[in-house]
């Protein structure tokens, strides 16, 4: 899994102000200020590693909005989540879940039994099944220990307020730093892997 977070754990509407105001959220955009190479050049290397993408509805819809517009054969990232197989986890979206563009065939609807459709894409060969925001579905995940790796960015700013990476209900577990850096501007950038069940002193 990969997250932009705030140091206050929020994970909600990183990248505009009107990218998810739900719930009277008012800080969309808080990441926006922080023009960090080395966050890009991360994100890229991300994205490299890529072989499908597994989104929430809501996170479906934002991305679905953007991405296809971005069209520039020398944007890695946009050819990424454009051209790969994209699986979409709703049980209100029915009819319309394809991909604006030549790509339209690339997504795919997750209904039913999440759980064991996420362990299934697993299993199947090929490079990283990557999640991206999609905080409902990734809450799911972390409670059926499902994440193999956490790629954290935690940005220097707190907002007091919106839907949090981790809450109450999520399972208790100690992770294991694999790599962690902090880049000029004071954004940590944590990669993380479950090493077993909270230790007590």
């Amino acid at each position: 899994m990969q997250a932009f977070l705030t140091l206050d754990g929020v994970q909600q509407a990183p990248g505009g102000r009107d990218e998810d105001p739900s719930g009277g959220f008012e800080h969309g955009g808080w990441e926006a200020p922080f023009l960090d190479p080395e966050v890009g050049e991360y994100i890229l290397a991300l994205n490299r590693r890529a072989g499908a993408f597994l989104f929430g509805r809501r996170t479906f819809d934002i991305f679905r909005g953007h991405w296809p517009d971005q069209t520039d054969p020398g944007n890695e990232i946009a050819t990424a989540i454009n051209s790969l197989p994209k699986y979409v986890v709703s049980d209100s979206l029915t009819g319309d879940v394809t991909w604006r563009g030549e790509h339209s065939d690339t997504v795919r609807l997750v209904a039913g039994d999440v759980v064991a459709a996420v362990r299934s894409l697993k299993d199947q060969p090929g490079d990283e099944l990557q999640i991206w925001g999609s905080g409902v579905l990734m809450r799911t995940l972390l409670r059926h220990d499902l994440v193999d790796r956490f790629r954290l960015m935690t940005f220097p700013v707190v907002v007091g307020s919106g839907r949090r990476l981790f809450g109450d209900g999520d399972l208790a577990q100690t992770l294991e730093p694999v790599d962690v850096r902090v880049t000029q501007q004071g954004i940590v950038l944590g990669t993380y892997e479950p090493a077993g069940p909270v230790r007590h002193g």
